[in-house]
C-alpha cells in the first residue's frame, strides 16, 4: 500500500474518533451516512468510502493512460492537499476534505475508476486521473441517446463544380485525413451488436468519452443538507474544494507525441489550422469537430463564412471608397465652400447661445473634401448592395448551417440528445399533471412562482436598459455642456495657430471627447452587466443548456446593443435634426441648447464615433483574449521551469494553461455579432468597415484556433445543432441594418437634397440655370437670418463681421421680410418627399 493512501485511511480513522462539538461538523457527519446513490445504495459511514488508487509519476510526460498503459484518461480533477492549505481554518479544510472524499467515493460507486497522483512541481497539489469503463460508457451513452456508426455511409456523393478551386486552399488530406462517413444511430445496449465496434478501446472516441465522464461528475452527490442535495463538479469548483476538472490534450502542440498510441491532434490543428502560414487556407472543419466538438465546430464554420461572405462586400466597399476620392476634385458644391468669392462672402450664424461667435463658411473646407470621399453617390449605392448583401448572408448561411446538420448528424440533437441541466433537475420538487401526456411530472416551481421569476427578471433586464439609456443621457448633457466651454476658450487659446485652428473646432473637441468617454462608460457597464446578467439567468433556472445559453445570450445582447449602438443612433438621428433657427432654437430639458452638426456634417462625426468605439473595443478585446492568457501562461511556465528540471506530465501541463470559462465561446460571438452590427447598421457612413472587418476577422479566425489550441486547457466537447439565438439577432440585425442604412442616405447623409436640386431646382421653374447643375447649391440650401432678429437670451457677445446685418445657416427656410419668413419653404418639402420615397423604395428592394 502507498505512503498517499496509508494517510487517506488514517485520516478517515482519525475523524471517526474524534468529537465535534460544532454544529457544522455535526452535519457533515449526517451528510456522509446520508448520501445517495441513485444506482449503488447508500454510503452507511466513513469506512466504506472508497478511495482512489495512489500510483507514483513514471516519467511518461506524453503518456494518456493509467500507471497501466490500458485504461486511458478522460478527465483529470485537480485539488489542493487539504492538510497543506493554510489559507483556511482547520474545521473548514476538515469539511472540504470530507465532502471531496464523499464525491470521489460516489464516482468510485458510480463505475468510474480513479488515479491520483501527487504535482511533480508543486507537493500540495493532486492530481486525480478519471477512466470509465466500457459498461459505464454504454450505460450513459444509452441514457444520453448519443448517435454512434452502425455502418459506412455507401452513398455516392456529387462533387462540386469547384472543387478543382477549392483544393487548392485545403488542408493536404494526406496529413489530415478526410473522417469516415458512417450511417448512425442513437446507442442501445441490447442492440449492441448492430453498432459498427472494431476495437471497443476506439467505438467511444475521446471526445465522446470526455462528454460522458462530466455528464456523470455533473451529477453525482457529495452531501445532503436540510434534505437538499448537493452535487455536481460546478460547485466543487465554485467552492474551490477542486481547483480544476478538465479533459485532456492528446499531445504538446509543439511536437508529435512520442506514445504511439497517440495521434497527435492536437498537434496536427496547430501546424494546419491555428499557425498564422495558414491563414489564407480553409479550415478542416471536421478535423475541428472530432477534436472539439459540434459547438466549436459550428462557431468556426460560421465564422469561416462570414468572412468569406465580407470578401464581396469588401470589393464593392473599396471600389465605392475609390470612386469618392477620385471625384472629390469634380465635387462642385465642394469647391463653393472653398472659393474665397463663394463660400468666403458667406457669414454663418453662431451655434449656441452668447459665447459663439460668428464663423465663416471657408472654416468648413477641408471638412467638406473629406465629405466628399464619404458622401458621394457611390455610398448610396453601396447603402443599397449592402441592404441585399445581409439578406443573402443570412439565407446562404441557413443553407451552410443545414449542411452541417446533415454531414455531423445533429439534425435531432435536440429532441433525442440534450439533457436536462442538473441545476434544473435538483429543484424539480413540485409535481404537476402534463396537458399533452397525461402524467405527472416534477417541475421546480409552480405556475405563480414561474410567473414571479419572470416578472423579476423581466423588471431587472428593463432597469439595466434604463441605467444605459441613463449613461447616454448624461454623455448628451456632457455634450451641450462642454460645447460652450469650447466655444468660449478654444479659439481664445489656438487663435495664433490657423493651421491647428482648421482642424481643433469646438466641435471636433466636443466629439472627440464624448465618444472617449463613452467608450470607457460602455466597458465599466460591460463588466457589470456581465455578471448581473449570469445572476439573473441563474435566477431563471432554465431547462437545459441550449435554454441557459439561449436566454442569455439574448439579454446580453440587447444590453451590448443598447451600450454599443445608442450614442451611434443619437449621433445619425437626433443630433443636429431638432435645432429650430438662430431666432427661435430648441432647448433640450428646458436648459440646453440642441447641438448643432459640425460643419463638415453629422456623417463625418458618426464616423468618428465609430473608429473610437470600434477600435477601442478591438484593441480592449485583443489585451484580454490574447494577451492577458499569453503572460499568464508565460509566468507559469517560467516559475515552474525555475522550480524543477524534472519531467512534467500532460496533465500538468495542461493544469498551467487557461480555463476556457463557463460561456465559452459566448464571448467570442459576441464580439463578432457587435462587429456584424457596426458593418451593417452604420456601413453607410464608413464604406471601407466591410474591408477592415473582413482583415480582422481573417486574423481572428487563426486568433481564436491559436487561443485554444496553445493557450487554454482543452474544451469539454459539446453538441450543437446551430449557433443557438444568435441566428435569430443576426436577422433582427440585418432588418434593422435596411431601414438605419436608408434613412442615414436620407436623413444623416446630404445625398438626397444634393439630388433635388440636381434635378429640380438647379432648373427653371425654381432655379435660373438653362441645364442640370449643382452650381448654386451651397446657396440655396443656406437659410438667411436678420442679425437683429436675435433674441436677448441667445444674442452672441461678439459683434458681427464688418457691415453685414444677415448671417446664413444650415436649412431650408425662407428668408426674413417673406410672408411665411422663417418657415420651411418649398424645397424643404420636396426633400422630405424624395426621403420617404427612398427609404421605401430602399426596403422594398431590399427585402
Amino acid at each position: 500500500m502507498s505512503a498517499e493512501k496509508q494517510d487517506v485511511l488514517l485520516d478517515l480513522e482519525g475523524e471517526e474518533e474524534e468529537e465535534d462539538d460544532d454544529n457544522d461538523d455535526g452535519e457533515i457527519v449526517l451528510e456522509l451516512s446520508q448520501v445517495i446513490i441513485p444506482t449503488y445504495g447508500t454510503v452507511p459511514d466513513q469506512q466504506n468510502l472508497h478511495t482512489p488508487e495512489w500510483v507514483d509519476f513514471e516519467d511518461k510526460p506524453d503518456s494518456l493512460f493509467f500507471k497501466d498503459g490500458q485504461r486511458r484518461i478522460d478527465f483529470v480533477l485537480v485539488y489542493e492537499d487539504e492538510g497543506k492549505k493554510m489559507t483556511h481554518k482547520r474545521s473548514d479544510r476538515k469539511k472540504q476534505k470530507r465532502k471531496r472524499q464523499v464525491y470521489e467515493s460516489n464516482l468510485i460507486n458510480n463505475g468510474l475508476q480513479l488515479e491520483a497522483t501527487r504535482s511533480v512541481l508543486d507537493e500540495k497539489l493532486i492530481f486525480v486521473k478519471v477512466h470509465a469503463p466500457w459498461e459505464v460508457l454504454c450505460t450513459y451513452a444509452e441514457v444520453m441517446h448519443i448517435k454512434l456508426p452502425l455502418q459506412h455511409n455507401d452513398l455516392k456523393t456529387r462533387d462540386s463544380a469547384f472543387n478543382w478551386f477549392s483544393r487548392l486552399f485545403r488542408v493536404d488530406e494526406n496529413i489530415i485525413k478526410p473522417e469516415q462517413e458512417f450511417f448512425t444511430a442513437p446507442f442501445q445496449k441490447e442492440h449492441l451488436s448492430n453498432f459498427y465496434i472494431q476495437d471497443k478501446d476506439t467505438f467511444f472516441n475521446p471526445a465522446t468519452r470526455s462528454r460522458i465522464v462530466h455528464f456523470i461528475l455533473s451529477r453525482v452527490e457529495y452531501a445532503t443538507k436540510n434534505n437538499v442535495k448537493k452535487f455536481g463538479i460546478n460547485k466543487l469548483l465554485d467552492t474551490g474544494i477542486y481547483k480544476a476538472a478538465f479533459p485532456l490534450h492528446d499531445s504538446s502542440f509543439r511536437h508529435l507525441s512520442m506514445d504511439p498510441n497517440c495521434p497527435s491532434e492536437r498537434y496536427l490543428l496547430y501546424r494546419e489550422w491555428a499557425h498564422p502560414k495558414n491563414i489564407f487556407k480553409l479550415q478542416p472543419l471536421d478535423f475541428i469537430r472530432k477534436y472539439y466538438g459540434e459547438k466549436i465546430g459550428i462557431y468556426f464554420a460560421w465564422l469561416g463564412f462570414y468572412t468569406n461572405m465580407l470578401t464581396v462586400a469588401a470589393v464593392v466597399g473599396v471600389g465605392c471608397f475609390l470612386y469618392g476620392c477620385l471625384t472629390k476634385d469634380n465635387c462642385t458644391w465642394s469647391q463653393e465652400v472653398c472659393d474665397p468669392n463663394i463660400g468666403g462672402n458667406i457669414i454663418m450664424c453662431p451655434q449656441c447661445d452668447k459665447v459663439c461667435t460668428y464663423w465663416n463658411l471657408t472654416i468648413t473646407c477641408e471638412s467638406s473634401k473629406k465629405l466628399c470621399i464619404f458622401d458621394s453617390f457611390g455610398t448610396l449605392v453601396f447603402a443599397v448592395f449592402m441592404g441585399i448583401w445581409v439578406t443573402f448572408f443570412l439565407e446562404f448561411w441557413k443553407r451552410r448551417q443545414a449542411e452541417l446538420e446533415y454531414e455531423w448528424d445533429t439534425v435531432e440533437y435536440l429532441e433525442q440528445e440534450e439533457q436536462v441541466r442538473p441545476e434544473y433537475e435538483a429543484r424539480c420538487t413540485h409535481v404537476v399533471m402534463n396537458e399533452i401526456t397525461q402524467q405527472e411530472e416534477y417541475v421546480p416551481y409552480t405556475a405563480c412562482g414561474k410567473c414571479v421569476r419572470m416578472t423579476f427578471c423581466t423588471s431587472a433586464i428593463f432597469f439595466w436598459i434604463l441605467l444605459i439609456i441613463a449613461s447616454v443621457v448624461g454623455i448628451i448633457v456632457y455634450r451641450l455642456s462642454v460645447f460652450l466651454v469650447f466655444s468660449a476658450k478654444l479659439s481664445q487659446h489656438i487663435s495664433g495657430t490657423e493651421a491647428i485652428r482648421k482642424y481643433l473646432t469646438p466641435q471636433t473637441a466636443t466629439s472627440v471627447t464624448a465618444s472617449l468617454i463613452s467608450f470607457v462608460v460602455i466597458m465599466i457597464l460591460n463588466i457589470i452587466y456581465e455578471k448581473v446578467a449570469i445572476l439573473i439567468t441563474d435566477f431563471e433556472l432554465p431547462r437545459t443548456q441550449t435554454d441557459y445559453e439561449n436566454s442569455l445570450t439574448t439579454k446580453m445582447f440587447l444590453f451590448q446593443f443598447v451600450n454599443y449602438y445608442s450614442s451611434c443612433f443619437y449621433i445619425a438621428f437626433f443630433k443636429g435634426k431638432f435645432v429650430g433657427h438662430p431666432g427661435s432654437p430648441v432647448y433640450w430639458l428646458g436648459k440646453y441648447r440642441n447641438e448643432e452638426c459640425d460643419p463638415g456634417g453629422c456623417l463625418l462625426e458618426l464616423t468618428t464615433q465609430l473608429a473610437i468605439i470600434v477600435g477601442g473595443k478591438a484593441i480592449w478585446n485583443n489585451i484580454q483574449e490574447v494577451l492577458l492568457p499569453l503572460v499568464k501562461n508565460l509566468i507559469g511556465r517560467y516559475s515552474a521551469a525555475a522550480r524543477s528540471e524534472k519531467v512534467v506530465p500532460r496533465w500538468e501541463h495542461d493544469y498551467h494553461l487557461q480555463p476556457i470559462g463557463k460561456l465559452g465561446l459566448f464571448y467570442e460571438y459576441l464580439e463578432m455579432v457587435i462587429q456584424f452590427g457596426f458593418v451593417t447598421l452604420f456601413v453607410a457612413s464608413f464604406p471601407l468597415a466591410p474591408l477592415l472587418a473582413l482583415i480582422n476577422n481573417m486574423l481572428e479566425i487563426r486568433l481564436d484556433a491559436w487561443k485554444l489550441t496553445t493557450q487554454f486547457r482543452r474544451m469539454v466537447p459539446q453538441k450543437a445543432q446551430d449557433i443557438g439565438a444568435w441566428q435569430p439577432i443576426l436577422q433582427g440585425i440585418a432588418i434593422l441594418a435596411v431601414v438605419t442604412n436608408a434613412m442615414i442616405i436620407a436623413f444623416t447623409s446630404d445625398m438626397i437634397p444634393r439630388l433635388v436640386y440636381y434635378w429640380s431646382f438647379s432648373v427653371p421653374p425654381y432655379g435660373s440655370y438653362s441645364s442640370h447643375t449643382m452650381k448654386g447649391y451651397i446657396n440655396s440650401t443656406l437659410s438667411v437670418f436678420n442679425i437683429s432678429d436675435f433674441k436677448n437670451a441667445s444674442k452672441p457677445f461678439s459683434p458681427q463681421f464688418g457691415n453685414y446685418t444677415t448671417c446664413r445657416y444650415r436649412d431650408l427656410r425662407y428668408p426674413p421680410g417673406h410672408q411665411h419668413q422663417y418657415e420651411h419653404n418649398i424645397y424643404y418639402w420636396h426633400v422630405i418627399a424624395a426621403k420617404l420615397a427612398f427609404i421605401i423604395v430602399m426596403e422594398a428592394w431590399s427585402f
